[in-house]
């Protein structure tokens, strides 16, 4: 029977996990620059008070 390869394993599961941290990163990214857009939009031009 062949010897499992545990390095190999582990060097997968730790692809995955930087995979998934990268993409919640982007994801997070993503709905800041969503959120600063709205923010930063400039007045409407009748709301001078």
């Amino acid at each position: 029977m062949a010897k499992p390869n545990y390095s190999y394993e582990k060097r997968q599961r730790e692809i995955a996990k930087k995979k998934k941290k990268d993409e919640k990163q982007a994801k997070k990214l993503a709905e800041r620059d969503t959120s600063r857009d709205n923010d930063t939009a400039p007045p409407s031009p009748g709301s001078d008070s």
